[in-house]
C-alpha cells in the first residue's frame, strides 16, 4: 500500500510540475470523454423521447385495446357491451380505462357555414395513457359532463377557423344536428406535422351520450386499459375470457396491446442512434489517446536523466514503472472527470433537454451509466497510454543519466 500512495504522490508530483504540458495533451481527451458521455447520455434522453412519442400513438406500454364485433356484420348493442366492459372492469380495479369512439361526423358552424367535421368521443383517461399534448388550455375532465355547454377539445386547424380566440376568453362551438348546442372550447391540440390541417373535435364521451340517444350508425367504439406490463400477460387472457363469458352468439371480443413495447424490434432505431454516435466519439477518444502516446513517450525522451538519477537513488523497477503509468492515469482521470462535469453541468438543465427534444413530458434525471462510461474511457485510455511509455522508462539504467 505504500508503495502505491508513493508512485500516486510521485505521478501528482510530475503532473504538477509539467502542468502545462499535461494540460495541452489532455484537452483532447477531456473534449473525447465530454462527447462520449453525452452521446450515452443524449441516446437515453433520446430513448425517453422515443418512448413518448410512441405513446401518443399506441398508448403508454403496457395498454389493452379492446373491441366487440359481429361475425354477420349486424349492429351490436354498444350499450349492452359498455355495462358489461364495465361490470369486469371493475373487479380488476383498473385505474386507467377510456373509452373512444370514432368514425364520427359532426355538424359545426364555422363562419363561413356549416361543415361537417370528424369527431371523437372520449373520456378524460385516455389524454394520459396517449400522452396528449395541448397547444393551449387544458384537457377535459369527470365533472364537466355535467356543465351546461360540454367543454371540447379541437385541433389547431379548427381553432384557425373560428378566429383563434384565446381559451381564456371562453370561446364556443356550435354543433348542429342531434347533438346540437353550445359548446366550449378548453383546449386546442398543436398541429401534428408541416401541412397538417385536421379539422376535429373531441367532445367527451357522456357529454355526447347525454345528447345523443344512440351512437350514430358507422361509429367505430373501443375501450382502452392501461396496466403495468408486468402483469399485462397475466391480466389479459383473463380480461378477454371474462369478457366473452355470457356473450350473444355472433359476437366477437378482441383483446389485444397497442403500445410499442409490443411491437418487436421496436427500439431498433434508437439502439442503431446510440451505435453510431457512440462509434464516432470512440473514434475521437482513440486519436486523442494516440496523441497522448505520442506526448509521453516524447517527454520520456527528456526525461532519462531523471529516471536515471531515480534509479542511482534505490527506485525499483516498480517504483518507477507504477509513477510513470500512474502519472498518465491520473491526469487522464481527472481530464475526464471535468468532461463528465461539464457534460452533467449542461445535461441537468431541463431547459437544455427540453430544446434538444421539443415536447418531451417526463425528463429523467442525468443517466449514471453514462458518467460510468465516460469515467471508464478516461481510465482505460489513461492506462493505455502510460503503459507504453512505462515500460520505455524501464529500460532507463543510471549510465543513461551520465550520457545525457
Amino acid at each position: 500500500m505504500t508503495g502505491i500512495l508513493g508512485a500516486l504522490s510521485d505521478a501528482w508530483a510530475e503532473i504538477r510540475v509539467h502542468k502545462l504540458r499535461v494540460l495541452l495533451s489532455l484537452v483532447g481527451i477531456a473534449v473525447s470523454v465530454a462527447a462520449l458521455t453525452g452521446v450515452v447520455a443524449v441516446s437515453e434522453y433520446q430513448r425517453q423521447f422515443q418512448a413518448e412519442q410512441s405513446d401518443r400513438w399506441g398508448g403508454r406500454a403496457a395498454t389493452l385495446v379492446v373491441s366487440i364485433s359481429s361475425d354477420d356484420g349486424t349492429p351490436v348493442d354498444f350499450d349492452a357491451f359498455d355495462e358489461r366492459f364495465t361490470r369486469v372492469t371493475e373487479r380488476f380495479a383498473f385505474s386507467h380505462t377510456a373509452r373512444i369512439a370514432q368514425g364520427i361526423a359532426v355538424p359545426v358552424q364555422l363562419p363561413d357555414g356549416i361543415v361537417d367535421v370528424n369527431s371523437r368521443l372520449i373520456d378524460p383517461l385516455y389524454s394520459e395513457i396517449h400522452r396528449e399534448q395541448l397547444l393551449t388550455g387544458r384537457w377535459m375532465r369527470d365533472a364537466d359532463a355535467d356543465a351546461l355547454a360540454p367543454p371540447v377539445v379541437i385541433t389547431e386547424a379548427l381553432w384557425d377557423r373560428i378566429g383563434r380566440t384565446p381559451v381564456a376568453q371562453h370561446p364556443v362551438l356550435t354543433l348542429a344536428g342531434s347533438a346540437g348546442g353550445t359548446y366550449q372550447v378548453v383546449g386546442v391540440v398543436p398541429r401534428q406535422g408541416l401541412g397538417d390541417e385536421e379539422l376535429r373535435v373531441d367532445i367527451l364521451y357522456d357529454a355526447y351520450r347525454a345528447r345523443v340517444d344512440a351512437l350514430p350508425e358507422g361509429a367505430w367504439p373501443q375501450y382502452e386499459v392501461w396496466i403495468g406490463q408486468d402483469q399485462v400477460d397475466e391480466i389479459a387472457p383473463v380480461l378477454a375470457m371474462d369478457l366473452r363469458a355470457g356473450l350473444p352468439d355472433g359476437q366477437t371480443v378482441s383483446v389485444s396491446r397497442s403500445d410499442w413495447a409490443a411491437q418487436p424490434g421496436a427500439m431498433d432505431a434508437q439502439a442503431t442512434f446510440e451505435m453510431v454516435t457512440g462509434g464516432i466519439a470512440a473514434v475521437i477518444l482513440a486519436l486523442g489517446a494516440l496523441s497522448l502516446i505520442n506526448i509521453q513517450l516524447v517527454a520520456m525522451r527528456q526525461r532519462v536523466r531523471e529516471i536515471g538519477v531515480r534509479r542511482a537513488f534505490g527506485a525499483t523497477s516498480g517504483r518507477v514503472f507504477f509513477s510513470v503509468f500512474l502519472e498518465s492515469l491520473v491526469a487522464t482521470t481527472v481530464a475526464g472527470l471535468v468532461g463528465i462535469a461539464i457534460v452533467v453541468a449542461v445535461l441537468r438543465s431541463d431547459w437544455v433537454v427540453t430544446s434538444l427534444f421539443y415536447g418531451i413530458q417526463d425528463v429523467p434525471p442525468f443517466p449514471m451509466r453514462a458518467a460510468f462510461v465516460g469515467l471508464a474511457a478516461s481510465i482505460l485510455v489513461g492506462a493505455v497510454a502510460g503503459f507504453i511509455p512505462a515500460l520505455v522508462a524501464l529500460r532507463v539504467k543510471v549510465i543513461d543519466a551520465i550520457r545525457f
